[in-house]
């Protein structure tokens, strides 16, 4: 039994080979270790501790954890050994499977270096910057010790070179959450939404994961030069969904249609009678089409223009021109409404001809008159 013993105590190791050991002491630099079946003792510098940085030996290992090495030095009183190597000889094969299957891995991120995020996973992998999100993301320190999870993007043995990212994760993520969200639209559906971007013929909305664009002619009734006049960004909205082209991923949506109308309520806004200030927007050989609100124009049909006979409104009408109108007729379900400019002017003559004519200077007869003129012409 010794004999047996004896042999494996002088067993003697190579470069390469793999042994198991249990570590006796931790210093700052270095690890001690006792390898069975070897007198020699086992050192593990502590750049072979870990794929990582690490200050202190500590950070990686504690006393008593049984370790499975690699040789990399035989002295003659020590073998030099790496637990790096073997943990990286076990995760090159884990993440080449997980490479292929296209698997999503979580981790934590051990450090922020220039340039993208440090993780451990046996072996030293890199996230590049442009990889982490998929916005831009200016300063990356409280990412340290956040989990996450990541795609392997590039992965290289030979070069020791493992590739991350974040984004890819994302945007699979963004992906999926689009296509349920399209599923679920349907023509008619009145949702609230957040206001995007804003561009020159419109506005993109985000109603879920995914953007719709209103029109600037869906904007709101009143006509609109700039979208930017009507909308801001980041404002909620409440929109109509128009039409889902769900090949072309294209959603058209209006806001336009989420308000009440300028007709709405009209009978209530120019009831019969009524006197407003419009503004003449179109003139045509049957009369003038006046704006009274926004979004809402009456005719003033010739007849009703002048007391005079007038061949074209042009005679005594221009567009942009304001006017006073008399409302003659309302209908709000046919969104028609018949105005008159004559009726005022009439009513302006009326108090004309009796501001020009006191009640003293009613009376007179023309007797009085032809009187005084006889009485002239006899001088």
């Amino acid at each position: 039994m010794s004999e047996e013993l004896n042999q494996v105590e002088v067993k003697s190791f190579e470069i390469g080979d793999k042994v198991s050991g249990q570590v006796t002491k931790v210093e700052e630099k270095q690890v001690l270790v006792d390898i069975q079946g070897s007198k020699l003792d086992g050192i593990i510098p502590i750049s072979e501790l870990s794929s990582l940085h690490i200050e202190k030996a500590s950070d990686a290992v504690q006393e008593n954890e049984e370790l499975e090495l690699e040789v990399l030095k035989v002295e003659e009183e020590a073998l030099i050994l790496s637990k790096r190597k073997v943990d990286a000889e076990k995760a090159w094969d884990r993440l080449e499977q997980k490479f292929q299957a296209g698997e999503v891995i979580e981790t934590e991120v051990k450090d922020v270096v220039k340039g993208g995020l440090v993780v451990d996973l046996g072996v030293r992998g890199f996230v590049p910057a442009s990889l982490v999100e998929t916005y831009f993301v200016e300063d990356f320190s409280d990412y340290k010790g956040r989990t996450m999870t990541f795609k392997i993007v590039e992965l290289d043995k030979e070069k020791n070179r493992l590739i991350l990212s974040h984004r890819a994760v994302a945007e699979e993520e963004k992906g999926r959450q689009k296509q349920n969200r399209l599923d679920e639209l349907e023509a008619g559906q009145v949702i609230e939404g957040t206001v995007q971007r804003i561009t020159d013929f419109g506005a993109f909305v985000d109603i879920g994961g995914i953007d719709g664009l209103v029109h600037i002619s869906q904007l709101s009734h009143e006509h609109v030069d700039k979208p930017s006049d009507v909308v801001n960004e980041g404002q909620k909205v409440q929109v109509k969904v128009l039409s889902v082209d769900r090949d072309n991923e294209r959603i058209s949506l209006s806001i336009k249609e989420t308000l009440p109308g300028p007709w709405t309520n009209i009978s209530e806004k120019a009831p019969k009678g009524s006197v407003l200030t419009g503004t003449v927007k179109r003139l045509v050989s049957y009369g003038a089409f006046v704006e009274v609100f926004p979004g809402v124009e009456g005719l003033v049909h010739i007849s009703q223009i002048a007391h005079k006979h007038i061949g074209t409104p042009h005679e005594v009408l221009k567009e942009g021109q304001e006017v006073q109108v008399k409302v003659l007729d309302v209908n709000e379900e046919d969104q028609r409404l018949s105005l008159s400019i004559k009726e005022l002017l009439e009513k302006e003559a009326e108090e004309k001809f009796d501001y020009e004519l006191p009640e003293e200077t009613k009376g007179f007869q023309l007797g009085e008159v032809i009187g005084d003129q006889l009485k002239n012409l006899k001088k």
